[in-house]
């Protein structure tokens, strides 16, 4: 069938055939593909085919096979490309993805310089094929390079969310390797996902890195607006608390109140024992104070008790105001 609308110059059938054979694999469409025999459609061609209908074709050959029925791939691609046919990202992620599937990864990332020659535009999934690619390899610390350097470049898609990666590296303990490659694409444009920071702070406090912790919350607030969830950033704070830096995480949870967080009960806790920790009777109690105007503290045994707890700090004077009264 697919030679006789070749041969008829029906190729908006022919198209319409093969994307419904590549969309729906039956036992035919495995021989179809796999079958050098097809090779000849693009013969019967009279002119310059179309780069979906090579697409189509190319997807077929590498969705066939391994090994000798792959080789189908290329060929494909170097005939559309003497015929005039220029190739597209699809083009390109179908053969990189491909290359990797057939462990041929040197080839596969040549390819993708071969895209950037071409002013091919790199898509998400390119950048998706090439650092799963790598991973699986354990080439980790490769596609970190390679990411930094298409970066660099200017080529790497801005919306691409390297979350994969920073997971990764965190969860191999390569904390200080995953914040090199956020603050390096984060400069050049491609802004870490939500999900990347809080993956890569908690990255930071596994390994007792608590300062660069703050100063990456700290960035995400002043330089995109970035909130994290209020689980999350306690968790920071108490840490910064834990480090005899009160005042520090104070001000660091009045960045993020300014920027949209809403604080719980369970931030002010953290900032009024941290204060109790340190001495500081008086910071401690206007964050009591502020505390019960925002309504989590519900009874005057409770506010007594956070004031009698403040009251034993070195500070030797105790002052303590009961608003509950008429």
């Amino acid at each position: 069938m697919t030679r006789t609308l070749a041969l008829s110059h029906r190729f908006s059938l022919l198209r319409t055939l093969l994307t419904f054979i590549s969309s729906n694999p039956c036992n035919c469409s495995q021989a179809i593909f796999s079958c050098p025999e097809t090779e000849p459609i693009f013969r019967l061609i009279d002119g310059k085919p179309s780069v979906s209908l090579c697409n189509i074709l190319i997807h077929g050959f590498v969705k066939s096979g391994r090994n000798f029925k792959f080789a189908f791939a290329l060929e494909m691609f170097e005939e559309m490309r003497k015929m005039g046919c220029h190739p597209n990202v699809v083009t390109f992620n179908t053969l990189i993805r491909g290359l990797f599937r057939e462990r041929r990864i040197d080839e596969g990332i040549g390819m993708v310089y071969e895209m950037i020659e071409l002013g091919c535009q790199l898509s998400d999934v390119t950048c998706e094929i090439l650092v799963d690619g790598l991973c699986k390899e354990g080439r980790v610390f490769q596609a970190c390079d390679l990411l930094m350097e298409l970066s660099k470049r200017g080529v790497l898609p801005k919306g691409y969310d390297y979350f994969v990666l920073v997971e990764i590296l965190c969860g191999k303990g390569d904390a200080f390797k995953a914040l090199e490659v956020i603050y390096e694409l984060w400069g050049k444009g491609c802004v870490p996902s939500l999900i990347s920071c809080i993956v890569m702070i908690d990255g930071l406090r596994g390994v007792g890195k608590i300062e660069e912790a703050m100063r990456l919350v700290e960035k995400m607030l002043k330089e995109e607006g970035m909130v994290l969830d209020v689980v999350t950033f306690n968790s920071v704070l108490q840490d910064v608390c834990d480090a005899g830096r009160t005042d520090e995480a104070n001000r660091l949870r009045l960045l993020a109140s300014s920027k949209g967080l809403e604080p719980d009960g369970m931030t002010y806790k953290i900032l009024i024992s941290g204060y109790r920790g340190e001495g500081n009777q008086t910071e401690g109690e206007l964050v009591v104070n502020e505390m019960l105007d925002r309504g989590f503290i519900p009874d005057l045994a409770s506010y007594n008790k956070l004031m009698d707890g403040l009251s034993n700090c070195q500070s030797s004077r105790r002052y303590q105001v009961n608003k509950f009264g008429s």
